[in-house]
């Protein structure tokens, strides 16, 4: 019998959400004894799952469920309170927009900072470098600096990196929201090489259509807590039979929860320089 990819036995997680806080030295001389209070917010609570080797796992809930929290303690970002966790494999985190660029240095320099960063060795990176660029589509803005990059270029050069490492796992935070039409249905291409390689991919995302398309199994989460887990077709069914009747119809819940994209990914369309 294999062992699992991933195994979540229990786990939770709390943050302490400030109510008040001194925003300048001027409010904290005016109001001396003014404390800020805290309320915990309990993002996860006691939850439990086992991800296949091979798996594609899609993770789905509203804005707020634990999904990306859930991503981020799989993926050694937070730690849990409660509960553990283990990672059977490489893995490739993909969850934040932007995490290991520099703004201020080129995509040149970022791919080889972040590269190595994830493992790569220098002459892995000199090996994969044109690869990397192509698949981004950023020829022509290799020497731009990233400050000037629109969030859909970040993410082409992000995901381009990303699927370069070796890996055994990757963990997908709904950051393909941010990219145009054609650069998602390229990365949606690379899941079917995931696929065949034996590949295990963690996929959160607010697109129902595309978590019911590429996912054996899914988990629901509501208010931090475990629901549904079972063939991804199901949870999805079961996820909108809980959404208001106007947003229970297919397509309709994926907009009404997905976040606002970013203006056009397309790489003509820089910002101009501060």
């Amino acid at each position: 019998m294999t062992r699992p990819a991933i195994a979540v036995d229990g786990v939770s997680k709390s943050f302490r959400l400030p109510h008040e806080q001194h925003l300048s030295l001027k409010q904290r001389f005016l109001h001396p004894g003014r404390r800020t209070t805290y309320e915990e917010h309990e993002a996860l609570r006691d939850v439990s799952v086992v991800v296949e080797e091979g798996e594609f796992f899609g993770i789905v809930g509203s804005n707020g469920s634990g999904k990306s929290t859930l991503l981020k303690i799989v993926g050694g970002i937070y730690r849990a309170d409660s509960g553990t966790v283990r990672v059977h494999g490489a893995l490739s985190p993909f969850i934040e927009l932007g995490v290991g660029f520099n703004p201020d240095l080129n995509a040149r320099d970022n791919i080889r900072i972040n590269g190595t960063l994830l493992g790569l060795t220098r002459r892995e990176l000199e090996r994969k470098f044109d690869d990397i660029v192509g698949f981004a589509e950023l020829e022509r803005f290799v020497d731009q600096r990233l400050r000037n990059y629109s969030s859909g270029m970040q993410l082409r050069l992000a995901y381009s990196i990303a699927i370069q490492v070796p890996f055994d796992i990757l963990l997908l935070d709904e950051v393909l929201a941010v990219g145009d039409q054609g650069f998602q249905q390229k990365c949606f291409g690379t899941f079917d090489r995931f696929r065949a390689e034996g590949k295990t991919v963690v996929f959160v995302s607010h697109d129902l259509a595309s978590v019911e398309r590429f996912c054996d199994r899914a988990l629901l989460l509501a208010n931090g807590a475990a629901g549904a887990l079972d063939a991804a077709a199901d949870v999805i069914a079961a996820y909108r039979g809980e959404l208001p009747q106007d947003a229970s119809s297919p397509g309709v819940a994926e907009r009404r929860h997905e976040p606002q994209p970013a203006a056009s990914a397309s790489a003509d369309a820089l910002r101009e320089p501060a």
